[in-house]
């Protein structure tokens, strides 16, 4: 990572049943591809599997949601309702770890 790039949140939780969920939050230059100078990714998934049970991320520059093996793109109103959406569908007894 850059010097230009500093970790606000990066926490993960590995749960017993082989999911893992992970907050991740960077505040990065401001550009073209990351006007809101943030990059992150709110997941929960199955550990090593190819595609999320539930993401919202702008990995590449888009904000995006993904579930059930499709995209969808997201209009951005800030990070606190993306997390938000995220936790709620959390399993209710995962949720208690974040």
């Amino acid at each position: 990572m850059g010097d230009d790039v500093v970790v606000l949140e990066d926490e993960i939780q590995a749960y017993d049943d082989g999911t893992v969920a992970r907050v991740r939050v960077l505040e990065v230059p401001e550009s073209d591809q990351y006007p809101d100078g943030v990059k992150y990714a709110f997941h929960y998934g199955v550990a090593g599997a190819a595609d999320p049970i539930i993401r919202f991320d702008n990995h590449h520059g888009p904000h995006e949601l993904h579930i059930a093996g499709q995209v969808f793109e997201l209009e951005f109103d800030g990070l606190q309702p993306l997390y938000q959406a995220w936790r709620a569908a959390l399993p209710p007894e995962k949720r208690i770890d974040w």
